[in-house]
């Protein structure tokens, strides 16, 4: 931020008094007339599209959009994103509206490793590995905030800082415990990143406690780290009320006087809830000084003032007009995002992709065949139109083919209809597949089961899942589908890893195509991908295990056998897997040298060929293993991506730099050193592991380098 907005700030909140300091630290700020400043509702979501504020491009969910291992279709996308939601908040306040989620500071990206595949809110994730989310969650960032700092198209924000991946039903209570090393090797690694390398304009507090300390509270979390060793200068803001579980869930204060002044003293500037309304209180009693209030402040007028929200410093933005929301070159990216996120799990003997001149008659079987729902997640916004994968497929088909429809069973429940007999609509599943050529399964989740506490269903832990099960009847269904003796393809729509070992295993299950929540108008992406007209090329974000019987408790918060960074044990599908309907060759693997100083930083070189009938976008991914690593390291971890399209027969020359950082290890001490020795790097399209290279029947070309010299720390 510059020096002026900065200075503009302090003139601004010195002619303030403190009442009406106080008055702009709550998320529902009045306006101070005489000061010419308009009232503002900071609350506003943008998680995949514009939420909660009418019509908008609804793109594929976060966890979607990181199966595209894609750091330049991200930012695109959050340009999109705030294209739009800043010619919505012009309109709007045009005419008076400022209300919420009408505003230009976006609660977005969550940034939280999604450690264990039962947390609920997952999906509004990036997936399990930290640079993954750091490479993602930036690039979102800067679509979003746009190139000028001064002069931002609207405000992004990192959350929940920090050690925050559930339990959702215990969120407002639980303290998270983690190591020094945990918590700098897994849980902050994504937020350094955002503030350092994306300058990110928010972070928002978490409703646990973090060793202790509840997080929109933290002197650790939000002075020593945040501000101090990430040299953070954005405001923060707390999550909804997590203020007040200070004092009635968390105990750690007594008063909501006191709740208010730990978090302002701590470093949180602004409160969603309602917390900070004692402030004024808090300062009668001592318990918090105006100057701290102050800065505060200066904090939140200097964003506002870089938004344009000020006469005299206008936004070059302001006059995006309203008739780019949802216009047809958005929801063609929106579509091209659903595309590439697709993850093709299994192909027997080449499948997919269907040929519709040897289909006459196809059943869509499943309760999320023509679910809306399944199509969006979260965080949502609302779209002219909708297409399920049942409106998908017949869209596609024409009348070419007759498509049957059963919806088979309820999404978690043992009958569809309120008075009807449990599997009430089992047999029309089967009458339907018994009369079809091929069948397709759309079964899954969706943000009524998995998501946040208070969101979801409290039958299904609050929006944790219990288990990695398909829910309700709908394994039951899809066996007595597979019992009918014809060809299935399951397509998934969920946000999370599911135990699909059934249908990995069974012959009948001839395709698995997980598609997650892939947008408004997915289903004509899948309709799409199984006729042919591309191919699925996304990777996993996440592991997919067999089960949770062998994972640790949910509420341990140690990485100890958790992700593929810390474990092989059980899984079904891996990390950075996901096949394609055409061939990629990798080849001649390098670096220009073997032997590089402590700080040297390492070029490796691939070439990337697409041998095969379809044209692909490939996820490059490089891994980096330290060959004398403690017990208590990871092993390969993820540390270049890069999104090649190659159209068939075209080869291309891939070069990814790794930084001096990619070599550090964390110490149980929380410090990041750069050890002298061996290292592995892995180059390809998948993890290194033996998992992938039996799914794939592709091996990884591994390098060896050493680094010489002594043990550095480096910066963090």
């Amino acid at each position: 931020m510059s020096l002026e907005t900065k200075e503009y700030a302090k003139r601004l909140v010195e002619q303030m008094t403190l009442e009406e300091k106080i008055s702009q630290m709550r998320y529902e700020s009045p306006a101070i007339e005489r000061l010419h400043i308009p009232a503002y509702n900071w609350w506003n979501e943008a998680l995949h599209g514009v939420a909660r504020s009418g019509v908008a491009t609804m793109f594929p969910q976060a966890i979607a959009l990181a199966a595209t291992f894609d750091e330049e279709l991200i930012e695109k996308i959050g340009d999109v994103v705030s294209t739009e939601g800043r010619a919505k908040f012009e309109a709007y306040s045009g005419r008076g509206d400022r209300g919420i989620y009408k505003g230009l500071t976006f609660w977005a990206p969550n940034i939280n490793i999604f450690r264990d595949p039962r947390w609920g809110r997952g999906h509004e994730t990036y997936g399990e590995d930290p640079c993954l989310t750091a490479k993602l969650g930036c690039a979102y960032i800067r679509g979003i905030q746009g190139k000028d700092p001064d002069h931002l198209k609207a405000a992004a924000c990192a959350k929940h800082f920090a050690v925050h991946s559930g339990p959702e039903a215990l969120r407002h209570e639980f303290d998270a415990k983690v190591s020094l090393h945990d918590l700098y090797d897994t849980y902050l690694y994504a937020f350094k990143r955002c503030v350092k390398d994306a300058g990110v304009e928010a972070v928002m507090g978490a409703y646990n406690r973090v060793n202790g300390e509840p997080a929109c509270g933290s002197k650790t979390l939000l002075q020593d780290i945040l501000r101090e060793q990430f040299g953070f200068e954005g405001h923060v803001v707390s999550d909804c009320w997590a203020i007040l579980d200070f004092h009635e869930h968390h105990h750690v204060t007594k008063t909501v006087e006191e709740s208010a002044a730990m978090a302002v003293n701590h470093g949180c500037d602004l409160n969603c809830g309602k917390a900070f309304l004692y402030l004024s209180r808090a300062c009668e009693q001592g318990l918090v000084e105006e100057k701290t209030i102050t800065e505060a402040v200066e904090r939140l007028m200097d964003v506002r003032i870089r938004l344009g929200m000020m006469e005299d410093y206008p936004s070059p933005y302001a006059n995006i007009p309203y008739d780019v929301v949802e216009c047809p070159e958005h929801i063609a990216l929106s579509l091209e995002a659903s595309k590439r996120s697709m993850v093709l799990l299994k192909n027997d003997n080449h499948f997919l992709p269907l040929k519709q001149e040897q289909i006459h008659t196809i059943a869509v079987i499943g309760p999320n065949a023509n679910s809306r729902a399944a199509l969006v997640g979260n965080y949502e916004g609302t779209s002219s139109r909708y297409i399920t994968p049942l409106e998908g497929i017949q869209e596609y088909t024409g009348e070419k083919t007759r498509v049957l429809y059963a919806q088979g069973c309820h999404l978690y429940k043992d009958q569809v209809e309120f008075l009807g007999e449990p599997k009430d609509r089992f047999k029309e599943a089967l009458i339907a597949a018994e009369r079809a050529d091929v069948i397709v399964m759309c079964l899954g989740l969706d943000a009524g089961i998995e998501g946040e506490e208070g969101d979801a269903g409290n039958e299904y832990a609050s929006g944790d899942k219990l288990g990695l099960k398909l829910p309700g009847l709908q394994q039951e269904l899809l066996e007595a589908v597979a019992a009918v003796g014809k060809p299935i393809v399951l397509t998934v729509l969920a946000g999370s890893a599911l135990d699909l070992s059934w249908a990995q295993e069974h012959a009948q299950i001839r395709a698995i195509l997980d598609c997650w929540y892939p947008g408004a108008r997915g289903g004509k992406a899948i309709a799409e991908a199984l006729f042919g007209e591309f191919s699925p090329c996304g990777k996993l974000p996440v592991t997919f295990y067999e089960g949770t019987e062998f994972l640790p408790d949910f509420t341990d918060y140690s990485m100890a056998g958790r992700t593929y960074r810390y474990t092989d044990r059980h899984v079904l599908y891996p990390f950075g897997y996901g096949l394609t309907y055409s061939q990629i060759r990798y080849s001649d693997a390098h670096a220009d040298v073997t032997d590089f100083g402590i700080l040297e930083p390492v070029t490796v070189h691939v070439t990337v060929e697409n041998t095969g009938t379809y044209p692909v976008q490939e996820a490059v991914q490089v891994y980096v293993r330290f060959s004398e690593r403690e017990a208590y390291d990871p092993g390969y971890q993820l540390k270049g991506i890069r999104s090649v399209a190659l159209e068939c027969g075209e080869k291309k020359e891939v070069c990814i730099t790794l930084s001096t950082r990619d070599f550090a290890l964390i110490s149980e001490e929380g410090k990041c050193l750069v050890h002298p020795g061996s290292y592995e790097i892995a180059v390809g399209g998948q993890q290194p592991d033996e998992r992938s290279s039996r799914l794939t029947g592709q091996t990884v070309s591994t390098l060896f380098i050493c680094k010489t010299g002594n043990v550095t720390e480096v910066e963090y």
